[in-house]
């Protein structure tokens, strides 16, 4: 099969910049910064910026009077004003990369060395932009300044060939994760989270549910039910599980655990009581029994978390041994927990989850992981994403099925039974998911505020057809 063919190198119109001008003002404006710190040790950080932005100002001008004087061609106040910007961002922000994530349809930036920059849009297309460095060694610095000025710069991050691969938080969210030495150049990739602050509500305009399910998870989320939301990468599960978050009351005190800040639920101005623990990385050496020093894991995280008074427990993503911890977190009467977990459709979650379960130190059985699987998890809330972005379409993201764990069933194996309460109605043209069956615990659900008619809309409320170009199942 033929890959994803790139769009053109054109795309992004902007003002040409002279970036050895501005490598040499930001050198200029950072020594005069450098003093005035001397200066003043405690400057607050606007206080500089508002100081530097009059020193680049200032550089500006005289490069203007000097070109006017030797004869050479005058920039345009279009080119003073990028160039000044450039500078700001040399000095404060992302630098050159700056420009790309202040554009609101930038999905991904995948930097392949320092001649190649690429963006994945919200649309799906991949477009090739001017780069963000002139050399390897501009975009080493570039990757260690970002991670020194990272949002969860407390930890110690550096990239070098002793510490070959870089994984933070960029200060408005983003994930950089960056890769040297083992690689012919040094390469990134920085994950954007355009979707902080949405509702429930929100997702029902951006198209991935309907008023049906937005009705059935938060009553699902009121009753305490235990769910999941699985699906492949980048599909959304991680921006639908921020949304439902927001059905939490503003007060009520959770934990989240992550190993990658992604869900932002105590910074996003509306929740106030949140637990918010973070796995950390090693330092690099190792105890006696093997074990990394310095590392804190998730699976490590979810006892204390549960010892803070807290309502309801939420796990970023489920990847790894953490999710035994989990699993009995579920099962320990801690209702109301939410998780994300990687999944290839939706009739492999529980095989995941048991997989996983392989990789704890102990090997817990196949039989122990689906009996915990029973006891604790509620529901399953499968996004699916269909890509036609290399045939002229676009990508849709939406729930595909929610699956009711029910208890036991006559596997062999103790495989869980289920119900699919939502899911697709291949027969009508629609992959989305729209009600199917109400229910074992409906009347939990009805107490908690369920409208009485949700599951009597057998095709779903969804207010239009999805955009595609080929219809059908698969």
């Amino acid at each position: 099969m033929r890959g994803r063919q790139p769009e053109s190198a054109v795309e992004i119109p902007q003002v040409v910049i002279d970036e050895s001008a501005a490598a040499e003002i930001k050198k200029r404006v950072g020594e005069h910064l450098k003093k005035a710190l001397k200066d003043k040790p405690e400057m607050p950080r606007l206080e500089q910026q508002q100081r530097a932005m009059a020193w680049i100002a200032e550089a500006v001008h005289e490069r203007s009077v000097l070109l006017g004087e030797s004869g050479a061609r005058l920039p345009t106040e279009a080119e003073d004003e990028a160039l000044k910007q450039r500078v700001f961002d040399l000095l404060f922000r992302a630098g050159r990369l700056q420009p790309y994530l202040d554009r609101h349809d930038v999905e991904d930036i995948y930097l392949n060395g320092p001649d190649e920059t690429w963006l994945r849009l919200s649309s799906g297309k991949l477009v090739k932009v001017p780069p963000v460095a002139g050399s390897e060694e501009e975009l080493l610095d570039l990757l260690r300044d970002l991670a020194r000025n990272a949002a969860d710069g407390k930890q110690e991050r550096n990239l070098s060939h002793a510490r070959p691969f870089l994984q933070t938080e960029m200060p408005e969210g983003s994930r950089l994760q960056a890769i040297t030495g083992v690689t012919r150049q040094t390469m990134a990739t920085i994950r954007r989270h355009r979707l902080t602050q949405q509702t429930l509500d929100d997702m029902v305009d951006l198209g991935m549910i309907d008023t049906c399910l937005r009705d059935f998870l938060r009553a699902a989320i009121r009753a305490e039910k235990n769910i999941m939301f699985a699906g492949e990468a980048a599909v959304g599960k991680t921006t639908l599980m921020r949304a439902a978050l927001r059905e939490y009351g503003p007060l009520e005190r959770f934990a989240v655990i992550e190993d990658t800040p992604e869900l932002h639920a105590d910074s996003n101005g509306y929740h106030q009581q949140v637990v918010s623990m973070l796995a950390r990385e090693s330092n690099g050496e190792r105890s006696p029994d093997g074990r990394e020093l310095g590392e804190i894991t998730m699976q490590d995280l979810i006892a204390p978390a549960l010892r803070m008074s807290v309502s309801r427990l939420v796990v970023g993503e489920v990847r790894g041994p953490e999710i035994v911890a989990m699993m009995q977190a579920l099962t320990s009467g801690q209702g109301g927990t939410m998780c994300t977990l990687h999944a290839k459709r939706v009739t492999g979650v529980f095989d995941r989850i048991a997989e996983l379960y392989g990789q704890a130190p102990h090997r817990p059985s196949e039989r122990l992981a689906y009996k915990q699987i029973r006891n604790g998890l509620d529901f399953v809330v499968y996004v699916s994403r269909i890509d036609e972005s290399q045939i002229g379409g676009t990508v849709s993201r939406y729930v595909s099925h929610v699956l009711e764990v029910t208890g036991d069933s006559d596997s062999p194996e103790g495989y869980p039974a289920t119900n699919m309460i939502f899911g697709p109605r291949p027969e009508d043209g629609e992959p989305r998911a729209v009600p199917l069956l109400q229910p074992a615990c409906y009347a939990q659900l009805r107490r908690v505020g369920l409208p009485e008619h949700t599951f009597d809309h057998v095709g779903g409320t969804w207010t239009h057809r999805l955009p595609l170009v080929i219809g059908g199942a698969g």
